[in-house]
């Protein structure tokens, strides 16, 4: 039932829409949707046509699932980025953090989230058969496994090692400016950026 806290249903259904989102609360999508009253309404209706769009019309890549808009993403399609390193990330965060740092020109391999048994989410459940076929159809010298470092992350780490293993690719992982139990999308581009250029030999 509409609780009258706003005076407006329709202000009601607006926060609590913006509240759904990470990292907003209450009060900050109350703001939101005060701000969007003040605009005028081909501006919201520009603002609420480019979500729409981006949710049905976004694409993943085939190669490195990540998000494209039509076929391949923009990092597989650049001809001067070195096709014989493949970052693996967590997910489309971790990539625009790590490029944000200027620091890395390989490609990059999507998984789509970490193991996490207690959460259900099982190596099916993520794109690791598809980077080792990457792998296996050769042309990768390295391997970086860019993952978070909790628990969850360095069990996906060795998993992938195992996966690997069999094609003689040389796996490293970040160095450990990034502290443990940290994720990439929230650490400072500095750090990052010298976590990749100083990557160490990963050991399972």
């Amino acid at each position: 039932m509409f609780k009258n806290e706003y005076g407006s249903k329709l202000l009601a259904d607006a926060v609590e829409s913006l509240a759904s989102l990470p990292g907003i609360g209450r009060r900050s999508a109350l703001r939101l949707a005060l701000h969007l009253l003040d605009e005028p309404v081909p501006n919201v209706e520009k603002f609420a046509s480019s979500i729409v769009d981006f949710r049905s019309r976004i694409r993943f890549c085939p190669r490195c699932n990540m998000l494209s808009d039509d076929g391949s993403c923009a990092f597989c399609d650049d001809p001067h980025r070195d096709a014989s390193t493949v970052c693996v990330v967590e997910n489309h965060a971790d990539v625009l953090s790590i490029e944000n740092t200027g620091q890395y020109r390989g490609l990059y391999h999507v998984l789509g989230g970490i193991l996490s048994p207690i959460d259900g989410v099982g190596p099916g459940d993520l794109t690791i058969k598809e980077l080792a076929e990457r792998v296996a159809a050769g042309g990768i010298d390295e391997v970086i496994l860019a993952l978070s470092t909790s628990m969850e992350g360095e069990t996906t780490a060795f998993y992938i090692s195992k996966q690997l293993a069999p094609y003689g690719v040389k796996l490293s992982t970040i160095a450990r400016g990034v502290g443990f139990g940290d994720d990439l999308e929230y650490t400072d581009s500095m750090t990052l950026g010298r976590s990749i250029v100083n990557r160490q030999p990963f050991k399972s």
